[in-house]
This record gives C-alpha cells, sequence and structure tokens, in this order.
C-alpha cells in the first residue's frame, strides 16, 4: 500500500483513506463540514506560510467529483481522515477509498441559492433561525453538493445551487445573502379548467350556412297555482298561461254562437228566479228581441191602484153598551 507523503512546494497536497464518522467517537462532526486529520498534516501545514482558517479542497480522482471543507482536529490515525458522511456521499466515496486533499484560499460569500429536498422543512416553525444556526458549524459551501441540516431528531438535505462570487465560498465572518427556491418535491396547484355551459356551447356551422338565432323564452304571467290557506284542495282547476289561452282563443272565436244562446237562456232562468246574477246587462245588450219582448210583458200587466187613505172610518162603540 502506498501513500504520497511527500510535500511539493509550498501548498500541502496529499492522499488519505477516507473513513465515516461512525468509525471515530466524534459524532458533531456529522453536522458540519469538518475533517480530523492525522498530526503529520498539522506539521507541514505549520511550516507553510498558508491563509488561516484553513480550508481544503477534496477531489475524488475515480470520479471527477470536488467538495471543500474545513478541519476539526488532527488526531486521526497516520494515512487516515474522517470525515462527515453526507461529504462522502457528494463525492461517491466509500469507505476506504482514496481521496486527495489540497489547502485552498476561498473568497467570502455573498450570495448564496439553497432547495430543500422536501416541503417538510418549509414546515418548520423558523427555518431561517434553523439554517443560521447549522451553517455556524460550515467552513465553506460548494456548488453541487448537498448539505444536511439536523433539527427535532429528523435529518433535511438541502441543495446548493448557486454560490457567489465563485463556485466555492467562505462563510465565516461574511454577511452573505441566502435565497431559496422551490423545493424538489414541489408541485404547483393545478388551475381549474374554465367549463363551458351547455346552453352555451358552441354550435358548428357549415359553409353557406347561417347561425341559428337564439329563441328568447316568453314571459307567462300568472302561471303559478293558488293553495288555499286551511290546507283544503282547490276546487278550481290552475289559471292557464297566456300562452295556450292564444291557441285556444280561435276555439272560442268558433263556438261563440253555440256559447251565446246557451248564455241567453241561462240568464233569463236567472232573472225569474229573483237572484243578482253579474254580467246579466251583457246578455240583454246581445239580445235585443229578448229585452224588448220584456219590456212590452211589463207594459201589458195592470197596475195595480194603490187604496186611498180615508180619516176616521171606524166603527163607533158605547162604553154603557
Amino acid at each position: 500500500m502506498f501513500f504520497d507523503y511527500g510535500y511539493h512546494g509550498t501548498s500541502f497536497e496529499q492522499t488519505y483513506r477516507c473513513y465515516p464518522a461512525s468509525f471515530i467517537d466524534k459524532p458533531q462532526i456529522e453536522n458540519g463540514d469538518k475533517i480530523i486529520m492525522p498530526p503529520s498534516a498539522l506539521d507541514r501545514l505549520a511550516s507553510l506560510h498558508i491563509d488561516y482558517p484553513m480550508l481544503f479542497e477534496l477531489r475524488n480522482a475515480a470520479t471527477e467529483r470536488v467538495s471543500h471543507c474545513g478541519v476539526l482536529e488532527f488526531i486521526a490515525e497516520e494515512g487516515m481522515i474522517y470525515m462527515p458522511y453526507w461529504m462522502m456521499e457528494n463525492l461517491l466515496l466509500q469507505e476506504g477509498d482514496i481521496v486527495r486533499v489540497k489547502n485552498v484560499t476561498l473568497p467570502k460569500g455573498t450570495y448564496v441559492k439553497l432547495q430543500p429536498h422536501t416541503k417538510d422543512f418549509l414546515d418548520i416553525s423558523n427555518p431561517k433561525a434553523i439554517l443560521e444556526t447549522t451553517l455556524r458549524n460550515f467552513s465553506c459551501l460548494t456548488t453541487g453538493d448537498s448539505i444536511m441540516v439536523a433539527y427535532n431528531n429528523k435529518k433535511y438535505y438541502i441543495d446548493i445551487i448557486e454560490t457567489k462570487p465563485s463556485n466555492a465560498i467562505s462563510i465565516i465572518e461574511t454577511d452573505c445573502e441566502v435565497d431559496f427556491a422551490p423545493p424538489l418535491d414541489y408541485k404547483e396547484p393545478e388551475k381549474p379548467l374554465a367549463t363551458v355551459p351547455s346552453s352555451k356551447a358552441p354550435v358548428e356551422v357549415g359553409v353557406g350556412q347561417e347561425v341559428p338565432a337564439e329563441t328568447e323564452p316568453k314571459f307567462n304571467p300568472f302561471t303559478g297555482v293558488g293553495r288555499r290557506l286551511d290546507g283544503k284542495p282547490l276546487k278550481q282547476p290552475p289559471p292557464v298561461s297566456s300562452s295556450g289561452s292564444e291557441d285556444k282563443r280561435p276555439n272560442v272565436a268558433s263556438g261563440g254562437a253555440h256559447s251565446s244562446a246557451g248564455s241567453s237562456s241561462q240568464g233569463a232562468t236567472r232573472q225569474t228566479l229573483g237572484k243578482l246574477v253579474f254580467g246579466s246587462n251583457v246578455n240583454c245588450s246581445k239580445n235585443p228581441q229578448m229585452g224588448a219582448a220584456k219590456e212590452t210583458k211589463q207594459e201589458q200587466a195592470p197596475k195595480k191602484e194603490e187604496p186611498k187613505f180615508q180619516p176616521f172610518s171606524g166603527k163607533k162603540y158605547s162604553l154603557k153598551g
């Protein structure tokens, strides 16, 4: 097994075998982006004129995946480093794979755009405060990485979509603007389609044909049904609508002769019985001959003379008997 322990120039660049944090009693490194390196790395870094804080580039030569991190301690075994498991997933590394570590200097970030994997992260009461607390454990951010935010015994993964002013930035002691993109599982609510009523549905018209005119409904007054207050059924039939009355007008006109004769006979019988009948004058005006005959009968009837008043026409009686 060969490890490159030779130091080249004034920069630090070394290859190590990587293992997750579960291999060492340091679970807190899962909540940040810092790794644990061997003591020999500290000796080499101390002899170099490097910028602080110490930042490193991690490269997987097999997949050409690149990420960036900081360092927490120098207590690992020689030839080994320990890193967060989510960082190994970003680099597509397995336990014991080789990774190249190189010290770098990153500019301070001014802008970062994040995208949660699920909508559950937005359901947190104050996601901004949780994110600020979590990012205090981070030294740098790299475009394309997915960081892990642990809150309330649950893990939330967030993608880093964009960083400015470069693809890798330092977030130590800097004022960085944070923007959020919609979660990966977010779906926009579907807009309801405007349904066309059946009465207003478009009518297909052929060439040379006229569009049929819409017939407006006629107004029919008094088309309701009467009801008694005592709940008893009506004896008379419901009133006929105006449309029905217009259709029945010709029949009334055709049967006018029969109705006039019947009405005249009924009027005569009603007058003989001595009842007051409304509309009897109309029947009389329609039959002038019957009216003239009644006037002649009244003139021929002898007039009874009323008796004249005669005072003192009674009998005389004596008190003596």
